[in-house]
């Protein structure tokens, strides 16, 4: 199946994003497509094709290129993205690590070491982060975590644990949150970068998710552990900043692979309800296909102006909370909403691995969980509109 390099609604881009995302749609189309059903059956993340996106520098998103990015802007990092996405929303996520939960944090409020000595390698691929800020008790809201930090001399001591982590069969360090003092809300926050060898961290997967099976998530466990001083990401206290810098451009890499994932929905069953013949003509002759076809064209095309409305307004300086809501929920929305259409316009044929749809049927409900459940969106849209949220 064969599908234009940039959909309608997308911006202008210049020459060499254009140029980038034919490597994208050649490397999605000739590398990643061909094992992406047997990844997801058992479960398996294939590093080497870590390894070739940074040799491609396809890795490099927003970050600058002293530190071994691409320099991109929010609008051409979420392009490549959708573009990966269609094929393959895992390997999207990878692309975004670097940008995101993995770098995001450390590119704002790392020290010029760190920054040297880690940007450059997860650009390249030789590093891969997990980003441990979500607990057992406290979900998302990271200045109500419980995990502990407590200085000793010139190394720290972290206790407690994190769940829901993903990547932790495969990270070489997990960028992970401590508290201070529990009941010193977001100002007592520490950030650190703990290496996954290091005595007293355990990560333990879960086995057989729903979704997003290419990737190892689970728990982590933090005893004891001790970490130099250096590992510490910005001052004693700015955990909650670097944690909601990981997040923000995070939100923005979720909703440009939900969005790659919906229009892989729509590419198919557009395809297949010009292929499949019942009573004597194509299933998409008949209005009630129609009308699922129409309503995934309306989500899309709306979904992927807000996102490109957050991504410009990040290029613009501003942090945009509310845009990040808005993309993040409505965007995941459409994808579970285009992968029920396709599923149900695909009829049996739509439970069967071969033609994809049924993954992304399960990988669009997490889309509605991962970087804070869309109730949690609806609800601070609503205190933006009510006036109890500021957007600053």
């Amino acid at each position: 199946m064969t599908h234009q390099a940039v959909a309608p609604g997308d911006p202008a881009l210049d020459h060499s994003t254009k140029m980038m995302l034919d490597t994208v749609r050649d490397v999605a189309a000739g590398r990643v497509a061909p094992g992406v059903i047997e990844r997801d059956r058992e479960e398996r993340f294939d590093r080497g094709l870590v390894r070739e996106l940074g040799q491609l520098d396809l890795l490099g998103g927003i970050v600058p290129t002293e530190y071994g990015g691409t320099g991109l802007s929010h609008v051409a990092f979420s392009a490549l993205l959708q573009e990966m996405s269609r094929t393959d929303h895992l390997m999207g996520l990878v692309m975004s690590f670097p940008s995101g939960l993995a770098g995001a944090g450390l590119l704002q409020y790392g020290s010029e070491e760190q920054k040297q000595e880690f940007l450059p390698r997860l650009c390249r691929g030789e590093l891969i982060f997990s980003a441990g800020v979500t607990e057992p008790g406290s979900g998302t809201g990271v200045a109500d975590m419980q995990t502990t930090c407590r200085r000793e001399g010139d190394h720290y001591v972290i206790d407690g644990a994190k769940t829901w982590i993903s990547l932790i069969d495969v990270c070489d360090y997990v960028l992970t949150f401590a508290t201070l003092d529990r009941s010193g809300g977001r100002g007592a926050v520490c950030a650190f970068l703990v290496p996954r060898d290091t005595p007293g961290l355990t990560l333990r997967p879960f086995k057989n998710k729903l979704g997003f099976r290419g990737v190892a998530t689970g728990e982590v466990f933090l005893e004891g552990v001790t970490v130099p001083a250096a590992n510490r990401v910005g001052e004693e206290g700015q955990g909650y900043g670097v944690a909601m810098a990981a997040v923000e451009t995070g939100r923005l890499g979720v909703a440009s692979r939900a969005l790659g994932l919906a229009q892989d929905c729509l590419d198919r069953s557009t395809a297949y309800a010009r292929e499949r013949i019942v009573q004597g003509q194509e299933i998409g002759r008949y209005q009630l296909v129609q009308s699922m076809v129409t309503d995934m064209v309306v989500g899309i095309d709306g979904a992927r102006a807000m996102t490109y409305d957050y991504a410009a307004k990040r290029d613009e300086g501003l942090r945009a909370r509310r845009e990040a809501s808005l993309a993040k929920m409505h965007a995941s929305d459409v994808a579970m909403s285009a992968a029920t259409a396709a599923v149900q316009i695909h009829g049996a044929y739509g439970t069967h691995e071969e033609y994809h749809v049924a993954r992304h049927f399960r990988d669009a409900k997490v889309f509605q969980i991962v970087e804070g459940q869309n109730q949690l969106h609806r609800s601070m849209v609503a205190e933006y509109a009510l006036g109890y949220r500021g957007a600053a």
